[in-house]
Parts: structure tokens; sequence; C-alpha cells
């Protein structure tokens, strides 16, 4: 988008730093004490430039980031922070056409990443069992214009989840260990598995029902966010910083082979066989007894 479009989202940025996010409608005024910006005034007019308050203020105008509209959702609830969000969709791997699952729907920020990464065919299958956060998540999903790659579930993932072959799946619920049978009958061999929980309790909780599926590769981590004032003269760390938020679990679902498969092989009896079937021969060191 090389232009502001009439119903569109832009992004307002003053000169000390303020952001407003606002949708473009002809006849419509900004307001703010910095002055008044005609909405007509920016339809149909290049991004990316500074325009004037009739108070001779400046701002710039921008199209806003996934970033930028992550941060002014409508929020009832504790969202995935964006340090985490850029973490969750590199490990499960998100991308065009790829079907995703999440159980904790909450405001909807992680399923507004997810919605923008699988598009423009790709599915997100978000499953909440509260009515009013699914009706926010909504809201917030046609707001940024994402509401076509969302499929809203109300439903207790105690009952299993309304999707299957999933390529990704990621549990932001209280207790995720409750439902990793239905995670693993919902997911793709080889497909990835996430989930977010906010003290090690829960991450030792959860680690332990994992040994009892078919849960490998397993990751935990934890991801810290210190800016910087960006002052050449004077370079020193922000005042406050985003420090814990949560800690992330992540997995690949594999088929696992039963004991049967396992006891049925004899590693000792076929690896002699597979040394006498391709020639070789024990080197002279081993055969005398000598090392160095």
């Amino acid at each position: 988008m090389s232009a502001a479009q009439e119903n569109g989202l832009v992004l307002l940025i003053s000169r000390d730093g303020k952001r407003y996010l606002l949708r473009l409608r002809a006849g419509d005024r900004f307001h703010t004490h910095r002055g008044i910006i005609e909405h007509d005034a920016l339809i149909g007019a290049p991004l990316g430039r500074e325009v004037a308050s009739h108070l001779g203020q400046s701002f710039l105008v921008l199209q806003p980031s996934l970033h930028d509209l992550l941060m002014n959702l409508k929020r009832a609830s504790q969202i995935v922070y964006p340090k985490d969000i850029g973490q969750i969709l590199l490990k499960l791997d998100v991308g065009p056409g790829k079907r995703i699952i999440e159980a904790g729907t909450g405001s909807g920020a992680l399923t507004v990443a997810l919605a923008h990464g699988v598009q423009p065919d790709g599915t997100v299958y978000s499953h909440e069992v509260r009515e009013d956060m699914l009706a926010i998540a909504r809201r917030n999903l046609a707001t940024v214009g994402l509401a076509d790659r969302v499929q809203f579930i109300q439903r207790d993932i105690a009952e299993g989840f309304a999707a299957t072959d999933a390529d990704s799946l990621f549990l932001d619920v209280r207790e995720p260990w409750d439902y990793l049978t239905q995670a693993c009958a919902a997911m793709r061999d080889g497909g990835f598995f996430g989930a977010i929980v906010p003290t090690t309790n829960q991450v030792s909780w959860l680690l332990a029902e994992m040994e009892r599926h078919p849960l490998m590769s397993i990751e935990v981590m934890e991801i810290l966010l210190r800016e910087y004032k960006p002052v050449p003269a004077r370079l020193r760390p922000q005042d406050r910083m985003v420090a814990h938020t949560g800690f992330l679990i992540f997995a690949r679902k594999v088929a696992l082979l039963s004991e049967s498969a396992l006891s049925a092989a004899e590693p000792g009896e076929s690896c002699r066989q597979d040394d006498e079937a391709n020639g070789a021969v024990a080197s002279p060191l081993a055969a005398s007894g000598e090392d160095h």
C-alpha cells in the first residue's frame, strides 16, 4: 500500500514519539492537543511522509506494521507479547498455506500474528471456551483485516480439537499438560508443538507429561527484551525493560517405534551381520588389544 486508502488503517507518529492508529473515513477528523488532521487530507495521499495539523504540528503518516497492530488491539486479557510471538512464529514454522491450531484465543494477539503468517491461503483454527473472549478476538481480527484466515471455535479442548492433521499447534492455557493427548491426535507426524506458561512449576509439570507422549526435540526458553535510548551522545538502556512474560516450550510430534519393533531389533547381531556383508576387517590395533 503506497497511498492511504479510505477505511484503511494508518499510523500517525508525533515528533515526541506518540503513536496513533486510526482508520480513515471520509469527512472524519483526528483530534489531538497538537491539532486537528482531516482524514480527507490523508485519503489517497502517499504514505511515508510528514503532514501538519491545523496548529502546524508535524506527524509521520505510515502504514502500520504487524507490531503496531498487535500493540493497539483491544485487550480483555494478558496478550502474548511481540517478543515472544516472533520466536513462536519461527519455532512453529508458520508460513503461507499452513494449518495452525491454537488454544486459548484470549484477545487474539497471537491469532493476528498467526493469521498474518499463513495468508493468503492458510487457516488458523482458534479454540476458546469463553464466548466473551471470542467476541473480542473476532472484532480484533476484523479490525486488522485478517478474520477470513481464522476459524473461531468455542470449545473445551478436553473434548478434542476441531481440526486434524495440523502443521503446528500452540497451547496458551493454564494447564497445557492436561491436553497433550488431544494435541498429539490433532497434529501430523513431524508437526510443531508449542506452549507458553508463566511459572517454572508449570514448565516442570508440562515436561513431565511430555515424556509420556510422542513429543521429541524439546526446548525450553525465555525471551528477554532490553531496549536502548536512541541518543548518539548518551546511548544507554531504557529505564524499564520487558523482562519475564512467560516460558516458551517447543517440541516436534513424531511417530515412535513400538516396543515390539524395538525388541525385535538386536543391535549387536545386526551390526555383526552388516560388517560381514560389507567385508569389514577388524583393525589390527583392535585385534591386538593396543590403544593410543
